[in-house]
């Protein structure tokens, strides 16, 4: 599969750069579509875009390189070179996210107003993204055979996309895509049928649905970012635990000691399961814990917005 989409000579263009660009487009359109129904003004909706792509981006390509530091230490300066790939959708949450609590900290917005609107874009953006690495040839599982692929109803496209130095892989990109579009359908129908759904719900279902599919997805692929000393494992546990302490700050009408339980059971639970599905006894595949922890933090925004609104309705009966 050729990477290059057009080549003027001065100047080459990657079919990843336009998968990337479309994904861009079509997630902000939606995104734009949808806070303007919810009253945002035009100008916070413009703003909350351009910071939250703009450190989206730059978290991607942070997460992967720090990821691969030995080899961009030896290799700096194709730090830059974000069209042959490596940007790491884990990273982009992250970024997108800082930047949208920082602008709505400032504006006195609603934050989970607009990461439910982000939900939806997001994962179609990540859905139309992934097309990028079918192009790229990366993001692929392991060797298979023709038979396999085409029981398995693989487009042939895709299938003559997979026959990689003399060898078929498994499109594990295209399962992405698939759960990422079904993902898409499932939490727009959402919004869509229920008017009156509580402000966090579709934020608390788009980690619980993405990490779900990316975690066994994950297992299935040759080119996982790895981790092999353990205060990485430390660090990403005390991001999580900030988070966790993050929905506590804003849900702490719950009672403190079922959060801690909670908490602690979400992150008991995230570690036995990367021991068990971990590459060897000296690695863990970071994408699979984070997706754990992420499965876990959706599940703790959705419980708390349920109990969070049976509160009220008791203080109001009162």
């Amino acid at each position: 599969m050729n990477p290059i989409f057009i080549d003027l000579g001065f100047i080459q263009i990657y079919w990843y750069s336009i998968t990337m660009l479309l994904a861009i487009l079509t997630g902000s359109f939606l995104f734009y579509k949808v806070l303007k129904k919810k009253k945002i003004s035009e100008f916070d909706i413009t703003n909350i875009l351009f910071y939250a792509v703009l450190f989206g981006i730059i978290g991607a390509r942070v997460y992967y390189c720090l990821f691969n530091l030995d080899y961009y230490l030896k290799y700096p300066l194709e730090i830059l070179e974000v069209w042959n790939g490596g940007l790491a959708i884990h990273g982009a949450i992250l970024g997108g996210f800082i930047a949208i609590v920082f602008y709505c900290k400032k504006h006195k917005i609603n934050i989970l107003k607009i990461t439910d609107a982000a939900s939806f874009s997001v994962i179609i953006a990540q859905a139309i993204g992934r097309w990028g690495n079918f192009f790229n040839g990366e993001a692929h599982g392991g060797i298979t055979t023709l038979e396999t692929l085409k029981n398995m109803l693989i487009p042939n496209f895709i299938i003559k996309g997979m026959y990689i130095d003399g060898n078929y892989y498994l499109p594990t990109f295209y399962f992405e895509f698939l759960w990422n579009l079904i993902g898409f359908i499932v939490l727009f129908t959402i919004y869509k049928k229920y008017k009156n759904l509580k402000t966090g719900m579709l934020t608390g279902l788009y980690f619980m649905w993405y990490s779900f599919g990316r975690f066994f997805i994950e297992g299935l692929r040759t080119d996982s970012l790895l981790i092999s000393n353990i205060s990485l494992v430390v660090l990403i546990t005390i991001f999580i635990l900030l988070i966790l302490f993050m929905l506590y700050k804003r849900y702490r009408k719950i009672d403190k000691k079922t959060f801690i339980i909670s908490s602690v059971v979400v992150l008991i639970l995230g570690i036995l399961i990367i021991l068990i599905f971990r590459n060897d006894l000296n690695y863990i595949r970071v994408a699979q814990f984070v997706s754990i922890m992420l499965f876990g933090i959706g599940l703790l925004i959705t419980i708390y917005n349920s109990k969070d609104t049976r509160i009220r309705r008791l203080e109001m009966r009162e």
